[in-house]
């Protein structure tokens, strides 16, 4: 079955890693109208064995998700300027956990449900 990002609250976006390459803070910088290091130190960390790692937020699904992520519309807010592991997701067409949530709000009887495991 084709999974629909627009009805998903943004479980991908919740990784604990998103992975960033150069092309990514270049594309982010633009994006802002910024240098490229002033793209990396404000919105990037090095996570592990990763030089450029998306920060994160407070988010009250999940815990902690995207920084760019809008927690209100459960949205991206830097869609075009995406990077390039959010533009390549899920990769077959295939989100497990859009049909996780599918089936959740089905049992549910609640089209809005957002199936997490994380408490506050």
């Amino acid at each position: 079955m084709a999974y629909n990002c627009s009805k998903c609250p943004g479980y991908c976006c919740s990784y604990p890693l998103i992975a960033l390459n150069r092309r990514d803070v270049e594309r982010l910088a633009r994006h802002f109208d910024l240098s490229f290091e002033e793209a990396r130190r404000k919105f990037t960390k090095v996570d592990g064995e990763e030089q450029y790692a998306m920060r994160r937020k407070a988010d009250e699904h999940y815990g902690k998700i995207c920084r760019f992520f809008d927690t209100d519309k459960r949205c991206c807010t830097i869609y075009h300027a995406r990077p390039t592991i959010c533009r390549q997701y899920p990769g077959d067409n295939h989100c497990g956990y859009y049909e996780f949530l599918k089936h959740e709000r089905l049992a549910q009887g609640d089209e809005e449900h957002v199936a997490s495991t994380w408490n506050a």
